[in-house]
């Protein structure tokens, strides 16, 4: 047998040996994926970081006993505080914000001024790479998977970290808070690689201390001081991605791996690589191709009834015929809305107009609005975009390559995932669910002669 062969004879046995009949998960209340029969989320610890709100249960008025979803506009909460509010009120103060939220996700406090000066300080003179860092960057860049650079470049950093495997409280958080200063730099300095690799020239820009997170995550891709305006607009998508509650993916896996004693190296490497399965983030990317296509598609751009057609004809396609999902739509709590979108949508609005782009972002309004209502309309409930939607329509304008809308992603929630490692490092129990088998037996063993 040829090595072809073998290999699709393993593939067809573990198809068929690898299925699990959907009657069979139900008789054992299996909670796959850790969901509830109702989609709701199994409670598996607790978290002080960030709380999402997106329904309630309440009693089933059809069948006592029983609990049913009720539809709520959605809410996010960083340590207690509504991260709208938050925005809203750093917008009143017109300043940046993402420090702030990063040093409130760790401590769990708004910081006073000098405390955050303090911070923001410290953040500063972290940014910019050592020699030995740098040289891992330029051996990591072989491919054009920025996520898969990131992943082996945050595992590699700690080399240069005389005490890696140190689970004391004090080392890890200043290694969090190291890497959270440094990925920044590493995000950039890795694109510029990448493009040199590609036969252009090749331009490091340091880090200034004089810049925040966001300033200088433009100021390093770009290679010029980035305007204040535009500036502020990525400072408060960071703070919309920088935390989601402990049962994201991402979130959920760097707690998993944290609470074996792994190192924060190897911890905060799986949130990458979990952030760069295509279930978990890349929508906005993929918004983008939606876009494009529905342009190249839609003669009238401006005519309700044209968009209308081309919305439903997607959602025959993806989700009526086919397991899909369309592009910055959905989620697995947010119902009638999802707050980081309402807040994004806005600011695309506002970011649109400086930019002289009111007709692109009129255009994502309108297909918002479509596809929120077919969506609803066809899967028999509340449906609305996430923050997906417009981030990548947030991020065009900005001219940031579309190859950097997961890392910056990551870079944000970073934050996130440090405060969960540093939590569930305090709880100190190891995270274990339980499997079952499909049936239970004792199968006889067959000697290798008597074999088909």
């Amino acid at each position: 047998m040829s090595e072809e062969k073998i290999l699709q004879k393993i593939e067809k046995l573990l198809l068929i040996h690898d299925s699990i009949p959907p009657e069979v998960v139900k008789a054992k209340n299996i909670k796959l994926g850790l969901r509830n029969m109702d989609g709701t989320g199994v409670n598996v610890g607790i978290t002080t970081k960030g709380y999402v709100v997106g329904y309630e249960m309440i009693a089933d008025k059809k069948d006592a006993g029983k609990s049913v979803k009720k539809p709520l506009e959605g809410k996010l909460y960083y340590c207690g505080y509504d991260v709208e509010k938050i925005i809203r009120e750093l917008e009143i103060e017109k300043r940046f914000g993402f420090e702030e939220v990063i040093f409130l996700l760790l401590t769990g406090l708004l910081p006073s001024e000098e405390y955050l000066n303090l911070f923001s300080q410290e953040l500063a003179k972290r940014r910019r790479l050592t020699k030995a860092e740098r040289s891992i960057i330029m051996q990591e860049v072989e491919d054009h998977n920025h996520m898969s650079v990131l992943h082996s470049a945050i595992s590699h950093l700690s080399r240069c970290d005389p005490n890696p495997d140190s689970t004391e409280f004090g080392d890890v958080t200043n290694q969090c808070i190291n890497l959270i200063a440094k990925f920044p730099t590493i995000i950039a300095n890795s694109y510029n690689v990448v493009k040199f690799r590609d036969g252009g020239d090749l331009h490091i820009v340091r880090p200034s201390e004089d810049l925040t997170t966001a300033e200088n995550i433009l100021y390093m891709i770009h290679g010029d001081l980035p305007d204040t305006f535009d500036a502020l607009m990525l400072d408060k998508i960071l703070i919309l991605h920088a935390e989601h509650g402990g049962g994201n993916n991402s979130t959920f896996t760097v707690r998993t791996v944290s609470s074996s004693g792994a190192n924060t190296y190897m911890a905060l490497a799986t949130g990458i690589a979990s952030l760069s399965g295509y279930f978990h983030t890349g929508s906005d990317e993929s918004v983008i191709d939606m876009m494009k296509d529905l342009k190249k598609n839609v003669k009238n751009k401006d005519s309700e009834k044209q968009l209308r057609t081309y919305v439903n004809a997607l959602v025959r396609e993806h989700v009526v015929n086919g397991e899909g999902k369309i592009p910055g739509f959905d989620h697995a709590v947010y119902t009638l809305s999802d707050p980081r979108s309402v807040i994004l949508r806005e600011l695309a609005g506002e970011y649109a107009q400086q930019k002289e782009m009111t007709g692109e972002y009129q255009l994502f309004f309108m297909v918002e609005k479509i596809l929120t209502e077919v969506l609803s309309e066809e899967l028999g409930r509340p449906v609305c975009s996430n923050i997906d939607f417009y981030s990548g329509l947030l991020y065009q304008m900005m001219g940031i390559p579309r190859e950097l809308y997961t890392p910056l992603f990551a870079m944000a929630r970073l934050a996130g995932w440090s405060a969960h490692r540093l939590e569930q490092l305090r709880e100190g129990k190891i995270i274990r669910p339980a499997y079952m088998p499909p049936k239970e037996g004792d199968k006889s063993y067959i000697p290798l002669d008597k074999r088909v």
